[in-house]
């Protein structure tokens, strides 16, 4: 049971991800998460770097889509400054969601990558509809209430996993 919250991939930030290796490996889709993955909680707006990083991911064929539990008046801004298609209310970890994405855009679970900042909604969802699920590190310490209780748990989780040595907090790979 613990092992759906181990990542395919550990990352230091969505910067720091080959995107490159993720093409080779057949992934066409890239799913982030907004809130202390891209951005922290309390930006209204992608920094430049972000903006980037999205026209960096679409020249190199992948399609990216924003996916976050906030709600749409929080989600939509990034969507249209960064130029890309997104799912506001999302309640990750639940599958609706993912299967909505797979169906509007046609792909197969193994070839969505999802990429977040919490064990618990990004890792969780994205292992338990088979896809590649990618952590990395908040981005700020700064949370919203409910994030808070999930790093709570969160924190427990990780003790767990690195006892069973099937993950430790700093030890990237991918």
């Amino acid at each position: 049971m613990i092992e759906k919250f181990v990542p395919d991939i550990y990352a230091q930030s969505i910067y720091r991800i080959d995107y490159e290796k993720l093409v080779k490996k057949g992934i066409k889709c890239v799913i982030f998460d907004l809130d202390n993955t891209i951005v922290p909680v309390d930006r209204s707006a992608p920094s430049r770097d972000a903006v980037n990083l999205m026209f960096k991911i679409k020249s190199l064929g992948l399609k990216p889509i924003l996916m976050s539990n906030s709600m749409k008046k929080r989600v939509e801004p990034f969507r249209n400054i960064l130029e890309i298609d997104s799912c506001a209310s999302s309640k990750k970890p639940l599958k609706k969601n993912y299967k909505k994405i797979l169906s509007i855009y046609k792909f197969k679970n193994e070839e969505v990558a999802c990429i977040g900042d919490q064990l618990i909604t990004d890792i969780w969802g994205a292992n338990g509809m088979g896809m590649t699920s990618i952590l990395v590190n908040p981005i700020s310490k700064k949370d919203k209430t409910i994030t808070l209780f999930n790093r709570f748990l969160e924190g427990i989780i990780m003790k767990r996993l690195e006892s069973k040595e099937l993950f430790k907090k700093g030890a990237y790979y991918d």
